[in-house]
């Protein structure tokens, strides 16, 4: 990932909002959920739910798809991935002890 994108990810994903969406997605797992499944996850309402996926999908955060009138969205792991790679580059300084924290930490 490049610094650009990057930073793009992390503006997103500073608000609480879409911090908790984003959990929600991820204990989902690859099936998804819809967007009133989100709302009622995260206690808010279905308009401004739309809205922070929206902008997540657009920083390639979620995927999208259509099951009949349903939008069902889903983290995207392959940005998640490479946004940590891209926090870890150069890990620990060549410490394993701290390496060996970081993985046990990534570790799901």
């Amino acid at each position: 990932m490049e610094m650009n994108a990057a930073i793009k990810v992390f503006s997103v994903l500073a608000h609480e909002g879409r911090v908790l969406l984003l959990q929600s997605l991820v204990r989902a797992g690859q099936q998804g959920a819809s967007v009133g499944a989100l709302a009622a996850s995260v206690d808010q309402n279905l308009k401004t739910v739309s809205a922070q996926l929206q902008l997540m999908a657009d920083a390639g955060l979620v995927s999208v798809r259509r099951e009949g009138k349903q939008m069902i969205y889903s983290a995207h792991y392959d940005t998640l991935g490479s946004l940590f790679a891209f926090i870890m580059h150069d890990c620990c300084g060549g410490h394993q002890d701290l390496r060996r924290r970081v993985q046990r930490a990534c570790a799901c």
